[in-house]
């Protein structure tokens, strides 16, 4: 017994009572006497026990828990967001228990079913950005599960249990592309993920617009598709400069590939932001500690996952008489201009 969990059995076998005494003595009922609710709870205190909640839980049909499948909890985003999730949930009585994907489509199944199988009351996912199949989300859809997605969303995909919140993520881009305009730079590359993940498909086509809206030639070469980190950064940056007319100015889709190139560049001997400006995406507490600091578009993190939460708790709720469409929330972007951008003052 010393090394598991003591049972409401393991106490019955001790003490030679059925397991319902047991169960009525720790839950002081009053037809058990209180010498046998002063002998379980002290048998109880001597081993440990802890009651299951979450079978009782289960037991009044409800198990309080939501579930929380991100593709990974490292960095600044991910887990403020899944710090506004618990917060929000934890003020409405919900604990959350939480799987990451590591962004792996395959693995985001495998989670999925153990979410179902833990019977959780609504799921709040983020797409795993190697995911193009939907089948284990439409699943949980018959099952009726509540189904949540934020800021990696599936486009388009509608019902009655399903909702989403996601950043404008097309706005924050073309934001950055204008004020990368502004400080006079003119042939602007951009680093991007997989194209089938929402965010990346957004950011892309701000940047795209934003050229055209300022004037500026679309030019294939100056898109680098490469992985959103510190050594796709890199190797992105090196590609460009190995350009016949290098970028003066590249908006990385995230922070961690940014940071990569601010360090070639200057490996280089190059300048930031005088010969290359360069701007990332997500607001890492990195990015204000870089030499430069660098400019990058803050996602509204806690924001996002408390309005999950809100968004799930709302389906949970609603009745037939009120029930009404599920929502898809976008929030605003903002761009904080730092050093790596700045060529003039501000």
């Amino acid at each position: 017994m010393a090394n598991r969990r003591a049972s409401i059995t393991d106490l019955a076998k001790e003490l030679k009572l059925s397991a319902s005494t047991i169960s009525r003595a720790l839950a002081n009922h009053d037809d058990v006497s209180e010498a046998t609710k002063q002998r379980v709870r002290a048998l109880a205190a001597e081993l440990n026990y802890q009651p299951n909640q979450l079978a009782a839980a289960l037991r009044k049909g409800r198990s309080n828990t939501l579930g929380v499948l991100v593709p990974h909890i490292t960095g600044h985003f991910f887990p403020l967001v899944v710090h506004g999730i618990a917060t929000e949930a934890s003020k409405a009585g919900f604990n959350v228990m939480i799987f990451q994907s590591n962004e792996d489509e395959q693995q985001e199944r495998k989670n999925i079913d153990l979410l179902m199988n833990a019977q959780v009351e609504g799921i709040l996912v983020s797409l795993a950005n190697t995911t193009q199949h939907f089948e284990h989300f439409e699943a949980v859809q018959k099952q009726t599960v509540p189904l949540v997605f934020f800021d990696r969303i599936i486009e388009g995909m509608e019902g009655q249990k399903v909702a989403a919140v996601s950043l404008d993520d097309y706005q924050g881009a073309y934001e950055v592309v204008s004020h990368l305009v502004e400080q006079g730079c003119t042939r602007i590359a951009h680093f991007t993920g997989p194209l089938h993940l929402n965010i990346h498909k957004n950011r892309h086509q701000g940047y795209l617009d934003a050229l055209q809206a300022h004037g500026l030639p679309v030019e294939e070469p100056l898109t680098v598709f490469c992985s959103m980190d510190q050594k796709g950064g890199r190797q992105g940056m090196q590609k460009l400069l190995r350009l016949a007319a290098p970028p003066d100015a590249v908006f990385s889709s995230n922070d961690l590939a940014a940071v990569g190139a601010l360090q070639l560049v200057k490996e280089k001997g190059l300048r930031v932001p005088q010969d290359i400006a360069i701007v990332g995406f997500s607001n890492e507490k990195f990015t204000s500690l870089t030499e430069p600091t660098i400019t990058s578009v803050d996602q509204r993190c806690e924001q996002m996952g408390q309005t999950a939460v809100r968004l799930l708790l709302k389906m949970l709720n609603a009745t037939s008489e009120t029930a009404a469409p599920p929502q898809n929330i976008v929030l605003k972007p903002k761009l904080l201009i730092r050093e790596s951008s700045s060529r003039k003052p501000q």
